[in-house]
């Protein structure tokens, strides 16, 4: 399993970002608010994107924005 430390945001929201843990392990992309499990994906059903304002993952109709502390590791971890 593979940890990144960062921020998630809805796409247009301004509110402050939720300070999170990414794992990837296997084929899937969890993702957690302390203890509480805020996205569990299978990496074939989301679209990630790298733009300039960090990772955009689409899923469930839904987009999110993605800040890590190590972006490079994890755009070579998810083969972008």
């Amino acid at each position: 399993m593979t940890s990144f430390d960062g921020r998630l945001r809805l796409l247009g929201h301004t509110g402050f970002p939720l300070g999170v843990e990414v794992d990837l392990s296997g084929e899937r992309l969890t993702v957690r608010a302390g203890d509480t499990e805020v996205a569990d994906w299978s990496l074939d059903e989301i679209t990630i994107s790298a733009l300039p304002d960090g990772f955009h993952i689409k899923a469930e109709g839904e987009e999110v924005v993605l800040n890590l502390i190590d972006a490079e590791r994890f755009a070579d971890e998810i083969g972008l």
